[in-house]
């Protein structure tokens, strides 16, 4: 949609909601002898008493008048509360009139907790005003429920945006509707009171008091940066994010315990080797990533003490799971991007004597060998000081591959513990000495580890499913997208059948490649040459847009656009919560588009992750290896 037709459009919305809000207003005044009491109160010198019989002429319908008023005013953002606040003051006194107001708002809140959980975020890109205020970090802290009360004590926040903040945070209605009706009492007290005055109190004092609460208010409103500055350090201060989480020993012992009689049952064995004993603390201990499930594996070796585990955010966005990975000591890391959170956190459990654990490769392996690690952990080593230890596994992507659909029986894991650098070795050694030390350990090839142990056979129903979301291209016609697989066989839409994978991840039928690697390895070389002999080379194609999910999933629809990879970077093109956005990335931004087989390619911005679900999801490789080859090769 154009600018100016949404901005049209948002200024309907606009005045559709004053325009309600003073039909309402009207109806209330204009309706019986409500005006000729209103005048009374203003122009005609009366008794409290005389007020009194006054307010016995108003009935039900002048009372759900106002309550409705009131309940407007919270659900459309951008109106002032104080004129119905005051109105019901001023008709049906303090107590009555606090009331309504109490009532109208909660009417409202409980709309908001509705719209919002209906729609979710998609009403918060219209809802949400241009504040300096770190709404994501308030929602992670400790602190989130004080906060909350301290937004409505605050001018120029409109109750409804407050509402629409609380319910993004994932809290149940009992608790969402406690807080914001018990946050919203003393503004409401306040504007009834104003109200109130005018009726019981002399005009002189009356005014004065007023002047003095706009003063206030006017203050408070010019100096609302200020607040709101100190708002955020506070939720800061009190992160739940700013302390490295401990781990729970229960938990992980319990955890472990059964994932062990699941692995046994699934026919999945796991040797582990320790070479030093118990690793020194604070330590860390740098792990290779071939499967989903290696932190259970490194739980083999790493007993005293727990682990803090490095974890992808994206793991992050479920409440039940989030919750689980804290008490196991995990904490999250926008993967490829600057994330100074993460880094904070990693030097919390260090100086708290703890040992970290991570996957330096920060994804899952695509054809069971070493990838890539960024240069900055290299940097990270140089200066943490602490012993460095590896944890290197053999079988473990054969166990569960990464585009595989469950365990293979006959899995063996090895996993071998041994010492890398001690701080000694660290404080000699270059960044660049440290990187050789770190890659040749870490350096590992599944098919060379399986040439070792001739006598593992794996087992499978299907053993071959989920390869054509790593394997795009065919070798017979060079079609794209056109490989299928059921059971052990590969078949390609236009060529029939093509091969079968055997019980040891070989090719038979003498086909083309003997395995995996060498058919991706020349799949991402005729990608190569396409980069390298087109100068305008593009990947394109119309996307689903998902964003952190609030609670219940990892993610959630937000929107659908155009997705483009170039050398200029990533662009998107296209709706994010019913707004129409571009978003740029450059290729020094992304690195790498982390991907999950057959399903996304992804990114992170900040701690948000940008889920691209693209309408061919077997190309969700094709951007990885295209983002990969952009960076290193042609730029």
């Amino acid at each position: 949609m154009p600018k100016d037709k949404k901005n049209q459009k948002d200024f309907l919305y606009v005045a559709l909601g004053v325009i309600i809000f003073a039909g309402l207003l009207s109806l209330f005044v204009f309706s019986e002898d409500n005006l000729a009491l209103l005048k009374s109160v203003f122009w005609d010198d009366l008794s409290q008493d005389e007020l009194r019989v006054k307010f016995d002429i108003f009935d039900w319908h002048d009372y759900v008048t106002l309550i409705g008023l009131s309940a407007l005013q919270v659900v459309c953002t951008f109106l002032p509360a104080e004129p119905a606040q005051m109105l019901s003051g001023l008709s049906f006194g303090f107590g009555i009139g606090l009331l309504c107001c109490i009532a109208g708002v909660f009417v409202g809140n409980s709309v908001i907790y509705l719209l919002q959980r209906s729609f979710r975020n998609k009403l918060q890109g219209f809802f949400r005003k241009t504040l300096h205020l770190d709404l994501e970090k308030i929602a992670k802290s400790s602190k989130c429920v004080l906060i909350i009360f301290l937004l409505y004590v605050l001018p120029a926040i409109p109750y409804g945006l407050i509402c629409f903040f609380a319910a993004g945070t994932g809290m149940r209605y009992r608790r969402f509707i406690t807080i914001t009706t018990l946050g919203s009492l003393p503004s409401i007290c306040l504007g009834v009171a104003l109200g109130y005055m005018t009726i019981v109190t002399d005009q002189t004092v009356s005014l004065c008091i007023f002047a003095v609460l706009i003063i206030l208010i006017a203050f408070l409103f010019f100096k609302r940066d200020f607040f709101f500055s100190k708002l955020n350090r506070y939720a800061e201060k009190h992160s739940a994010q700013n302390k490295a989480p401990k781990v729970s020993g229960f938990v992980w012992s319990i955890l472990y315990f059964f994932l062990r009689i699941y692995f046994f049952l699934c026919g999945v064995r796991v040797k582990s080797v320790n070479k030093v004993g118990k690793p020194e603390n604070p330590a860390i201990v740098l792990c290779n990533h071939g499967s989903f499930i290696d932190f259970i594996f490194a739980g083999t070796l790493l007993k005293k003490p727990k682990p803090n585990f490095v974890v992808a955010r994206l793991y992050f966005y479920n409440n039940l799971l989030r919750r689980l990975l804290t008490m196991l000591g995990a904490f999250p890391k926008s993967m490829f991007a600057l994330d100074t959170e993460s880094t904070k956190n990693c030097i919390r459990v260090l100086k708290n004597g703890g040992i970290l654990t991570m996957m330096p490769e920060a994804r899952l392996s695509t054809t069971g060998r070493f990838e890539d690690i960024q240069p900055g952990t290299y940097s990270f080593l140089k200066k943490s000081g602490v012993p460095v230890y590896t944890i290197k596994f053999g079988g473990d992507y054969f166990a569960d591959p990464k585009w595989g659909k469950g365990f293979r029986r006959g899995s063996v894991v090895e996993a071998e513990l041994d010492i890398l650098f001690t701080p000694e070795q660290l404080s000699a050694l270059s960044v660049e000495e440290i990187k050789a030390g770190v890659e040749a350990r870490l350096q590992y090839n599944e098919f060379t580890w399986l040439e070792a142990h001739p006598e593992i056979r794996y087992r499978s129903r299907r053993m071959a499913e989920g390869l054509e979301n790593i394997l795009t291209v065919c070798p017979v016609c060079r079609q794209k997208h056109t490989i299928t697989t059921k059971k052990d066989k590969i078949y390609c839409e236009k060529c029939g059948y093509l091969t079968s994978l055997d019980r040891r991840y070989a090719f038979t039928d003498n086909f083309t490649f003997h395995n995996l690697t060498q058919w991706y390895d020349w799949q991402q070389n005729l990608l190569r040459q396409e980069i390298a002999a087109d100068p305008d080379f593009a990947l394109t194609s119309p996307v689903e847009l998902r964003l952190p999910g609030n609670g219940k999933g990892l993610t959630r629809p937000a929107g659908s656009g155009i997705c483009t990879l170039s050398r200029e970077g990533l662009t998107y093109c296209g709706t994010k919560d019913g707004e129409d956005v571009t978003l740029q990335f450059s290729l020094q931004r992304i690195y790498r588009l982390l991907f999950g087989a057959g399903v996304n390619f992804e990114l992170y911005n900040g701690t948000e992750i940008l889920f691209f679900v693209p309408e061919e999801k077997r190309s969700a490789v094709d951007w990885y290896m295209a983002s990969m080859l952009l960076h290193d090769e042609f730029s």
